[in-house]
């Protein structure tokens, strides 16, 4: 079967979301900057989060990139029967990760400590969530967990696992940030996925299965992980417990 392939209306209209996102590229950079800055100050002032974050990335979407998901985002309205409704007037509303951070932790259980440390951030530097924080989850025992949290969960058919936060300056600015929180063990297979299966699937079946098999090893070296420190929290409390 033939792959579907856009319309000449739908080129130009991707054409010009694009050129108008190159010509305010500047703008998004100077919103990610911002939330970049509040992150290093909270980071700066000792605040509880940072003791429990390992590494923050930040990135900044390529128009080659923005093309390539607006060209997605068609063929898909086109192929479900609904309307492509994006225009430059709501491009920033409608694509939320324009601008990119991304926190990298080390197990899943301290994201409960994360998450109200990031709500702790956003209050300081006056960030407002854009929509509610959510969470990509395949794994009940964790959809749980992250309900439990209040944080509302999103089946990924590919095993894609990381939590979601969306920020903007106030009501009336358009421009958002995604900030995405995630394990180092989800990170692996989100690179690895990321190179070779996203946003194009995989050719390779075998392939597709592999990178699946890695979502379901990086989720139990996670659940190992959380074990291993509660194992040690509990020999700490009982060692402390006999010293007193």
């Amino acid at each position: 079967m033939a792959k579907p392939v856009l319309l000449p209306q739908e080129c130009r209209l991707i054409n010009e979301l694009v050129r108008y996102y190159a010509d305010n590229q500047s703008k998004v950079k100077a919103f990610l900057e911002i939330v970049r800055n509040r992150l290093l100050e909270a980071a700066e002032d000792g605040q509880p989060l940072f003791k429990l974050v390992h590494s923050v990335k930040y990135r900044l979407k390529a128009p080659d990139h923005l093309r390539d998901k607006l060209q997605r985002i068609a063929l898909k309205c086109r192929a479900q029967k609904n309307s492509f409704n994006i225009i430059p007037d709501n491009l920033f509303l409608r694509i939320n990760d324009l601008a990119g951070c991304r926190i990298l932790h080390l197990y899943t259980r301290q994201m409960g400590q994360i998450h109200n440390g990031l709500e702790r951030v956003f209050e300081d530097a006056r960030l407002e969530l854009a929509e509610k924080p959510f969470a990509y989850v395949w794994d009940d025992e964790w959809r749980q967990y992250f309900n439990g949290l209040g944080i509302r969960t999103k089946p990924n058919p590919r095993l894609y696992s990381s939590v979601h936060y969306v920020v903007r300056p106030n009501k009336q600015t358009k421009i958002t940030c995604e900030i995405q929180v995630r394990t180092l063990a989800d990170e692996i297979w989100g690179e690895i996925d990321h190179q070779l299966n996203y946003p194009h699937e995989h050719e390779s079946l075998a392939c597709r299965d592999q990178i699946k098999a890695l979502a379901r090893a990086t989720s139990s070296c996670g659940r190992l992980v959380d074990s291993i420190i509660v194992s040690h929290e509990e020999w700490d409390q009982n060692r402390t417990r006999k010293r007193s």
